[in-house]
């Protein structure tokens, strides 16, 4: 039974890890339910005020990475409040419009659409901030990527 129990808790890490690629999936919500499945199947005990902490400071960074990864590569390239928001629809709207290459070219399309619309901006400029939202998306997937796995090594330094 614990082989089951630990592909199920697994399965759940790598759903979270897939949410890196695919937005739309709660990255955070799979870790957390990653570890009480644990506790539910194993025991709880392990998890002391101190692992909470730690894993709710960790999922603080996750969000925060997300939009300040975002807003840095959209900005870094002139763009504004409306390149952010047209790179956060696309990166969302994307993947379901064009699969595969929409989570690349869905934050593109959204900052250029956005600030061409919203701020009468040069099309080359709109097109250097849609190549920073992009920037900014796959920094972003790196930096939680590194994040989601120091939260799984400390689940599983304090479970092991």
């Amino acid at each position: 039974m614990e082989i089951i129990y630990w592909t199920l808790i697994i399965l759940l890490f790598i759903i979270a890890f897939a949410g890196l690629v695919f937005p739309i999936i709660p990255s955070v919500l799979f870790l957390l339910g990653g570890f009480i499945l644990y506790g539910i199947l194993f025991s709880f005990e392990p998890f002391n005020w101190l692992f909470w902490t730690i894993q709710v400071l960790f999922v603080l960074l996750l969000f925060g990475a997300d939009y300040v990864a975002n807003m840095i590569g959209v900005k870094k390239y002139g763009g504004s409040k409306a390149g952010v928001w047209g790179s956060t629809i696309g990166l969302l709207a994307g993947p379901f419009v064009i699969p595969v290459l929409g989570i690349l070219i869905g934050p593109f399309l959204g900052a250029v659409i956005a600030e061409l619309a919203v701020n009468k901006t040069s099309f080359n400029d709109a097109l250097k901030i849609g190549f920073g939202s992009v920037i900014g998306f796959v920094s972003s997937a790196a930096a939680k990527a590194v994040i989601q796995g120091v939260m799984i090594t400390y689940f599983l330094i304090v479970v092991l």
